[in-house]
């Protein structure tokens, strides 16, 4: 009875030799980075939706900020930062996709009244509450000369009455 192929050490060699061969083309490609919802609500949340008003990215369902969403996970993939990412958005759509506008510029205005505002009216009210706290002065009582003049006109209506 001829002995099988099967049995034969060279085609093992073949066969091993074949199996290394197609597990090399996936250990050599490196799979794709999952990137976690919490990364991307991370960063979408300093965005506001391009479509509804004053809505931040990472709370909004519509079809744009799902794209905008899913470009996010992608640059996240590559490596990108959040500032990198935010850049990219402000570059394509302006800064009025900025939650938060950045501390220069225009931008500085928001930061600024505040911070001067805010002392500037406690200032304001302190000073207020102060004059408003002093004793007013006492007026002065009237001289008595005009107080003779009062008594003698009410006299001179009391005779005239009667």
């Amino acid at each position: 009875m001829p002995r099988s192929f099967v049995f034969h050490p060279a085609f093992h060699f073949i066969l091993l030799v074949w199996a290394l061969a197609i597990g090399q083309p996936a250990q050599a490609q490196s799979p794709t980075p999952v990137v976690p919802d919490d990364e991307i609500n991370r960063v979408a949340k300093n965005l506001y939706c391009p479509v509804c008003e004053n809505v931040p990215l990472d709370v909004c369902d519509t079809p744009a900020c799902i794209q905008w969403k899913e470009e996010i996970r992608a640059m996240l993939a590559e490596g990108r930062s959040e500032a990198e990412i935010l850049d990219f958005f402000v570059t394509r759509y302006g800064m009025r996709v900025l939650a938060v506008p950045p501390p220069q510029g225009i931008g500085l205005g928001v930061w600024l009244i505040p911070a001067l505002g805010l002392p500037a009216a406690g200032l304001w009210l302190a000073l207020r509450l102060a004059r408003w706290r002093r004793p007013s002065p006492a007026p002065e009582p009237p001289s008595e000369p005009a107080l003779d003049e009062n008594a003698r006109m009410l006299d001179r209506w009391i005779r005239d009455q009667w």
